[in-house]
């Protein structure tokens, strides 16, 4: 077994049960179609996330809410089972969990959000963690809690010094100082060019050199380092489900960093994770073990 740091990550954002239904075919408006399995698997992309980097050999906090309901004790119960900290994961009193109602078929997602308790992740709740906040290696934060959170996260980790890895999904405008104060940025294609309306990816990545770290799928991830536009290749694999790729990606490249390595090695460890995750059912199903993406590296 190889030895490594065992960074200290933290992890801002949703926690959700995902209610997943398999068909072979995605309805149009008005139709029904007849589906073929349904499952319930805890996700949100705080939570994925939280779980890829436990999994990947972090020491990992999460911070987040859940309803006092029957979901966000399944919920809590599987951040332990998975040795993510749950000290700063706490019950919203006479409110749901969040869910996901995702659909998968035809090789692809669709996804509803209902946000719920994630909602109560505030500035001031937040203000709770700073001290975890502060004393991480890196914070990792997404867009499925409220944007002025978000900011506030962003600010507290600029001037501590620590960090932060923006996943800004699901997609929205966000202000500059947000983008200013955040260290790495990893939009999808879509989510960059939402976030820079009427701009080439191209020019995006030149005005934010080592800071834009753009995913493209199986055309891999588009960065540029100051002198020249980099693309690290994907790794090709035969998809079964492509739910919490992106978590994985952003867990692996997180954890990467924080163990010290590069942009370009950390994003090709997180290619790995990512290329592994898709391979297995559920967006935390498939997300792989330290020792899987080192067997494969």
């Amino acid at each position: 077994m190889s030895t490594y740091k065992k960074p200290k990550v933290t992890v801002i954002g949703s926690s959700s049960m995902d209610l997943v239904v398999t068909s072979s075919k995605r309805p149009g408006a008005g139709e029904t179609v007849l589906g073929e399995s349904f499952r319930t698997v805890p996700g949100g992309k705080g939570a994925n996330q939280a779980v890829a980097a436990a999994r990947l050999g972090a020491e990992v906090y999460m911070v987040g809410r859940v309803g006092e309901d029957t979901y966000g004790k399944a919920i809590l119960d599987n951040f332990k089972q998975n040795q993510v900290m749950v000290s700063y994961v706490q019950p919203v009193a006479e409110m749901e969990s969040g869910t996901a109602h995702i659909i998968l078929a035809e090789g692809d997602n669709s996804i509803i959000v209902v946000k719920a308790a994630n909602n109560e992740v505030t500035p001031a709740y937040i203000d709770q963690a700073a001290e975890v906040i502060r004393t991480s290696d890196i914070v990792l934060i997404q867009q499925e809690i409220p944007e002025e959170t978000v900011e506030h996260v962003a600010a507290i980790c600029k001037e501590a010094g620590v960090p932060l890895v923006l996943n800004p999904a699901p997609a929205r405008k966000i202000s500059q100082q947000l983008i200013e104060d955040a260290a790495y940025i990893t939009p999808n294609e879509h989510e960059a060019q939402m976030m820079f309306e009427g701009e080439d990816t191209e020019d995006s990545l030149r005005k934010y050199p080592n800071k834009l770290i753009v995913t493209e799928g199986k055309k891999g991830v588009r960065y540029y380092d100051g002198e020249q536009e980099v693309v690290v290749p994907a790794f090709i694999v035969e998809a079964i489900d492509t739910t919490g790729a992106g978590d994985t990606f952003n867990a692996a490249f997180a954890v990467a960093l924080a163990e010290g390595k590069s942009i370009k090695e950390s994003i090709s460890f997180a290619n790995l994770a990512a290329s592994i995750s898709v391979t297995k059912f559920g967006a935390q199903g498939g997300m792989p073990f330290r020792h899987e993406v080192e067997d494969r590296q």
